[in-house]
């Protein structure tokens, strides 16, 4: 377990959220994908090294609008410094569990505890709703993100390796499914 940064903070999303995402830079390098298994620790899983390339998900600010005035979903904001630097989207899933539906760090402020904060206020606002646990989903490419999920103690609980064939049916991009119950 990893002690808090006390230099990070996480409110509740408000009219910044925009300007914050437009100002944001979630992009990661991507140097091959992993072969995941269900069995094995994420620092195990074989690598297929690829010619690095730059991974950037293009975040709506408008997508989570209604998220905010949910009873049954929520968007906090992580600030280093007083800086808006991060950020989760949070809900109930159909199946019962919390669902973390966005978890973005700006590229200049990971490292410093921010995802981890952000994973707390999602656990803490799941258990409050007396959800019994909590999802999510990473790919294969994002092995800085797979790794610290395992850390934080989710397990993986499905591979869909053809999840995103309906956008490149050459993609070697597989969907993992992470799971943290309470």
């Amino acid at each position: 377990m990893h002690p808090p940064n006390p230099d990070v903070s996480i409110r509740v999303a408000d009219d910044s959220f925009t300007d914050y995402i437009l100002d944001s830079e979630f992009g990661f390098s991507v140097g091959g994908y992993a072969i995941a298994a269900l069995d094995k620790r994420v620092e195990n899983w074989a690598v297929e090294q690829v010619e690095p390339y730059r991974k950037c998900y293009g975040i709506d600010p408008e997508e989570f609008r209604s998220y905010r005035d949910s009873a049954d979903s929520a968007v906090f904001m992580a600030y280093l410094q007083g800086k808006a630097v991060g950020h989760v989207v949070v809900s109930t899933n159909w199946n019962g569990l919390a669902h973390i539906d966005e978890l973005a760090v700006d590229a200049a402020a990971r490292r410093c505890g921010v995802a981890r904060a952000l994973l707390d206020v999602a656990c803490f606002w799941s258990r409050k709703k007396q959800l019994p646990g909590v999802m999510l989903e990473t790919q294969n490419n994002n092995l800085g993100a797979c790794r610290l999920y395992q850390d934080y103690g989710f397990v993986l609980g499905g591979i869909d390796r053809m999840r995103y064939r309906g956008i490149d049916s050459e993609t070697e991009e597989v969907a993992l499914f992470w799971y943290l119950m309470f």
